[in-house]
């Protein structure tokens, strides 16, 4: 039997996503989930529902998150960490505060939280702390008794995130044709947000000429790339390159876009290159459209022998790193000394959001962070 692993003072954990719709009727309520309050006609979101279209109305987001929820479990029992998991969604079922009113009908009082993003950005921290919020009011509108909630810190440069990608790129190069293999380079994918978001994202402190959000994923192309070279013996150039840009088109967001990039890179006469998205944690919408299929159109159109990489998914190790991550926090709530695990030149992310961190355009209240309402 393994030992038993405390993870007190926590007593269950929440995965937190983003959600997918799961048949063709979700689709647009899907999307006007997403884009609530941002007065988008139903006309328009059934024209960027036909993304979803293509794949049978389908996410895999969902299966997704179910086959890591799995994962954790396994792992959590294999180790000895009696920690319940449960899973809520920002935009669809199951949603976060139905989620949450569950876990506190379960009697769970202090709830920690791994959301579906490893980087700091405000899409991908803030305003799920600010779903938190919103949350943990109608609860209180429904005078249930408030969990005390905490956020894991952010684990882009967790071995266990790290390496699960490595072995990802090195699989891509080695399916290259032989001739074109030695000289391929390597487009390391993330999402793109407005310039003036990517500025603001991580902790004041580190604001201005990209933020948190670019310098943490140059950060880990980095460590992935010195790797690779490691297991081949070739050294591959890379690049931080972008997909999944929306919004309007005279608002700066982060470039180059991966298609405009293999048109660059093909006129410079590389032969190949390994598209590796190392800004998700899953192949879920945005990899099988954007990279699978948009940027995969592309490169065949410019002749351009391209590879796509996986995402870690539900790989033990990323299971591992996030049990890692559990009891990091919990043995740093119980004032025990903590040495967090992480690779790179920028170290560990912090535990507590600080104000000021990530800020949305409008103000709201946002759980989970130094700001906090409900601390």
């Amino acid at each position: 039997m393994p030992d038993v692993l405390d993870a007190s003072p926590y007593d269950a954990l929440l995965l937190l996503s983003f959600g997918g719709p799961e048949g063709p009727d979700d689709v647009v309520p899907f999307l006007e989930n997403v884009t609530r309050g941002r007065g988008i006609p139903k006309e328009r979101l059934q024209e960027v529902g036909q993304h979803y279209f293509l794949f049978g109305g389908v996410s895999p987001i969902n299966d997704q998150n179910r086959a890591l929820l799995d994962a954790l479990r396994k792992d959590f029992a294999e180790h000895g960490l009696d920690l319940p998991v449960y899973w809520g969604n920002r935009n669809w079922a199951p949603y976060l505060t139905d989620t949450l009113r569950e876990m506190v009908r379960d009697g769970r009082r202090r709830i920690l939280v791994l959301a579906t993003s490893a980087y700091a950005s405000y899409s991908g921290c803030r305003q799920y702390r600010e779903n938190l919020a919103d949350a943990l009011a109608a609860l209180e509108a429904e005078g249930l008794e408030l969990p005390e909630i905490d956020k894991l810190r952010h684990y882009f440069n967790h071995p266990g995130f790290v390496e699960p990608m490595v072995d990802g790129v090195v699989r891509s190069l080695a399916e290259l044709p032989d001739e074109v293999r030695e000289g391929a380079h390597i487009a390391f994918c993330t999402h793109s947000i407005p310039n003036s978001a990517a500025d603001t994202s991580g902790p004041v402190e580190e604001h201005g000429d990209g933020g948190a959000y670019v310098r943490q994923h140059l950060d880990v192309a980095q460590v992935i790339a010195d790797a690779v070279r490691e297991r081949t013996g070739a050294d591959h150039p890379w690049q931080l390159v972008y997909q999944s840009r929306s919004g309007a088109p005279h608002i700066p967001w982060l470039e180059p876009d991966i298609c405009d990039h293999l048109e660059e890179r093909h006129a410079a006469g590389v032969p190949a290159v390994v598209m590796a998205p190392i800004g998700f944690v899953s192949d879920h919408m945005e990899v099988l459209y954007d990279l699978d299929t948009e940027a995969t159109a592309k490169a065949k159109e410019l002749g351009l022998p391209v590879r796509r990489s996986a995402t870690v998914g539900a790989d033990p190790r990323f299971a591992a790193a996030v049990r890692d991550l559990v009891m990091e926090r919990a043995a740093d709530e119980r004032g025990q000394e903590v040495a967090p695990c992480a690779l790179g030149a920028l170290g560990a992310s912090h535990n507590l959001c600080p104000v000021g961190c990530c800020p949305a355009r409008a103000p709201r209240p946002a759980a989970a962070g130094a700001d906090s309402p409900y601390a």
